[in-house]
């Protein structure tokens, strides 16, 4: 495999990294534990066609570690996790989201999972049928976690136009976003109804042409990028912003819902020196698993509009500390959470 696994764990702080092989169901991937030393880890099942099980584990380990910065921003009680699963035609769905369940049981409660990509109600369901550390879709779960992330990054897009120019205003906005599935459809209807102009693209044409009735303007897939707009904002997959397209963007900020939107975080940098503000995903899509967190360890159901002001809250600190140090917005997140994340180890 073409990882140093071992090293990589070492060096980037893992606790556990599990090896994900069933037989019968035909299930490939990797479950990883980044960090428990405030609280369980959280993270979400994420199925997807990768190339191989090497960039399986990778994508792993990066969003594990991502988690828990995420975590840590959030100031909650917990650390980072991930599973994730390689989308096989042979793969039994059922057989292996319950396997995955009784694997995440066996674990006692030191890791929490939840939906991510590829993962949705039906599949959760699936999960909690055999665990009862996954959140439950339905009135038993922690619910509206799409909902919440939407609004986390909408209030992120007003605290970054508040920063930027003294004020929303929302009529006189453009923005593009990338991916219309669950968080992406549900961001656009705010913006359409705060009256901002919302241009979009989407892979799945039949979703793409739905959502065209809702006050949307649709582009074709790959015009997203290269699109003038106010903020642009990537809602499919993450490490879009890479050495092709920083370049190409024509957007005054980058704000969206998609995990580790930078391919490598040196391209912060990049979009700093080209006058683009980029407000760091570790804080804009904590929505979800913010709400997860605090029901799975306080019963606690946080509307997403308080979700939202956290979240902005959060971002106005980052965005201040950049401002006035001089440094990238990604750069100061990352010194914060990984501060704080040593002061908990100590």
């Amino acid at each position: 495999m073409p990882i140093d696994i071992l090293e990589t764990m070492a060096r980037q702080g893992f606790e556990e990294i599990i090896a994900l092989h069933d037989r019968a169901s035909g299930l490939r991937g990797f479950l990883g534990i980044h960090d428990t030393s405030a609280g369980p880890a959280f993270g979400g099942i994420r199925r997807w066609s990768y190339r191989d099980d090497g960039e399986a584990l990778r994508d792993c380990l990066r969003l594990s570690r991502a988690m828990t910065r995420k975590l840590a921003c959030a100031d909650l009680a917990a650390g980072g996790g991930k599973v994730v699963m390689l989308s096989r035609r042979e793969l039994d769905l059922e057989a292996s989201y319950r396997f995955l369940g009784r694997v995440v049981e066996r674990l006692g409660g030191r890791f929490r999972v939840g939906p991510d990509v590829g993962t949705g109600d039906r599949e959760m369901s699936w999960v909690a049928e055999e665990s009862g550390y996954a959140a439950a879709p339905g009135p038993e779960g922690p619910g509206q976690l799409p909902e919440c992330t939407a609004r986390g990054v909408f209030d992120s897009m007003a605290t970054v136009l508040r920063h930027l120019d003294g004020e929303t205003d929302w009529p006189a906005r453009s923005v593009v976003i990338q991916g219309l599935g669950d968080v992406g459809s549900r961001l656009a209807a705010l913006l359409v109804e705060a009256g901002a102009r919302v241009r979009a693209t989407e892979i799945n044409a039949e979703r793409a042409e739905a959502l065209a009735q809702e006050g949307l303007e649709l582009l074709a897939p790959g015009q997203d990028i290269d699109a003038p707009c106010d903020i642009f904002a990537p809602c499919a997959m993450g490490g879009i912003l890479h050495d092709l397209t920083v370049s190409r963007l024509a957007c005054r900020a980058v704000v969206g819902s998609a995990n580790n939107i930078l391919a490598r975080s040196e391209h912060g940098r990049v979009l700093a020196e080209r006058g683009i503000l980029f407000a760091p995903d570790m804080l804009t899509t904590s929505g979800a698993v913010i709400r997860g967190a605090l029901f799975m360890l306080e019963n606690r159901r946080e509307t997403p509009e308080a979700i939202g002001e956290r979240i902005a809250a959060n971002l106005r600190q980052v965005l201040d500390l950049s401002a006035a140090e001089g440094v990238p917005p990604e750069e100061v997140a990352i010194l914060l959470a990984d501060q704080r994340l040593a002061e908990r180890r100590a």
